[in-house]
């Protein structure tokens, strides 16, 4: 295996058990204050981001281990979408006492600068993806936090998904050996009012979308050699600038991963898929967030037989779990599983698949 997935302690692993979590120290990792047990204080600033309102529910669900300080959003349309909750400024919000965390869930090109503030006054964060079109501005707030000992958690759901914990596991453990490639895709169809929105950058749908598969290659294989990006702006004539048909391939010491993100895909959910093949076995995820998948071994490992076979574990959006996961490293009882050094790699790989300045 290539890159950031280290070695852990072997064990035979059961079904339900196998997905209990990640138990192998990463280098390098995110390194969080302690505090007392008790409720985390923690508060929400934006509702512009797609993903905004559902973290806004998990956070909302895990009452026995958040206190809602408040949501910042000035935009009223987007406030009259959510109910039952307090509206405050962000200067309330950052001035109230024993705040510990803030979600950062604006439009794209402002996640960046408010995690700068919010981390500027000594809080924990949860910003969502991608992290913004500047790899300097992340790269500051980065080391603004590693100065003060915070942790940023990035907003890739698809982490804390059972398949792809189950994914992460069995690669460490050499279940399928060394890894060879690694091919995926995720796409979907997108109107007019998607199109004009996520042209705004130039990376178009991969930097938006696909950012989602490319930090699951980049935590199995570690850091690219080389990044080969093309993109296709299908209907550049007709005036429509989005860049709606990518496609990445990266280059790693022993293996390659083909990455596909097309926003013309009338069926891009069902079809999403994250394939994973070694020289022992490897798995298939089908859709991406079913849960489901087929797994594949040359032999018997743990209750799985030689062979293939499928499997389905828990599926849908893992958002609860980003959040329960958050709320352990606040309190020191864990280390975040994903390094400072890995974001912004995963960041800095992405600017350049899509072809987006570095500077």
């Amino acid at each position: 295996m290539d890159g950031a997935c280290r070695k852990f302690t072997p064990r035979i692993m059961r079904r339900r058990k196998f997905i209990g979590g990640l138990t192998a120290a990463l280098c390098a990792p995110s390194i969080s204050k302690a505090v007392q047990p008790g409720k985390i204080k923690i508060g929400q600033i934006g509702l512009a981001h797609p993903h905004a309102r559902g973290k806004l529910a998990a956070i909302r669900s895990l009452a026995e281990v958040y206190e809602l300080v408040g949501v910042v959003e000035p935009n009223a349309p987007r406030r009259k979408s959510v109910r039952g909750v307090k509206f405050i400024s962000e200067e309330e919000l950052l001035n109230t006492k024993e705040l510990q965390a803030v979600a950062i869930e604006t439009r794209v090109r402002d996640l960046v600068p408010a995690a700068i503030r919010v981390v500027g006054t000594g809080r924990h964060i949860h910003l969502d993806k991608p992290a913004g079109p500047s790899l300097p501005a992340f790269q500051k707030l980065v080391g603004e936090a590693k100065r003060r000992k915070l942790t940023i958690q990035m907003g890739y759901m698809l982490r804390y998904n059972p398949a792809f914990q189950f994914m992460f596991r069995a690669v460490r453990e050499g279940w399928f050996g060394d890894i060879m490639e690694i091919d995926a895709m995720m796409g979907k169809l997108a109107g007019a009012g998607m199109r004009k929105s996520l042209a705004e950058f130039s990376g178009g749908g991969f930097f938006e979308l696909a950012c989602h598969i490319l930090d699951l290659v980049i935590f199995l294989m570690g850091k690219p050699q080389k990044v080969h990006g093309i993109t296709r702006r299908t209907r550049e004539r007709k005036g429509d600038t989005f860049a709606d048909n990518q496609l990445a391939v990266l280059e790693f010491a022993k293996g390659t991963a083909c990455l596909r993100c097309n926003h013309n895909d009338p069926f891009g959910g069902p079809r999403r898929r994250f394939q994973i093949t070694g020289t022992q076995g490897g798995m298939e995820i089908r859709p991406l967030e079913s849960g489901k998948f087929v797994l594949s071994l040359d032999r018997a490992r743990g209750e799985f037989k030689k062979g293939n076979q499928a499997v389905q574990l828990e599926g849908g959006r893992s958002y609860v779990a980003e959040f329960a996961d958050l709320a352990k490293v606040i309190r020191g009882e864990k280390v975040l599983d994903w390094s400072f050094e890995h974001d912004l790699t995963v960041h800095e790989t992405l600017l350049r698949i899509c072809g987006m300045s570095l500077e």
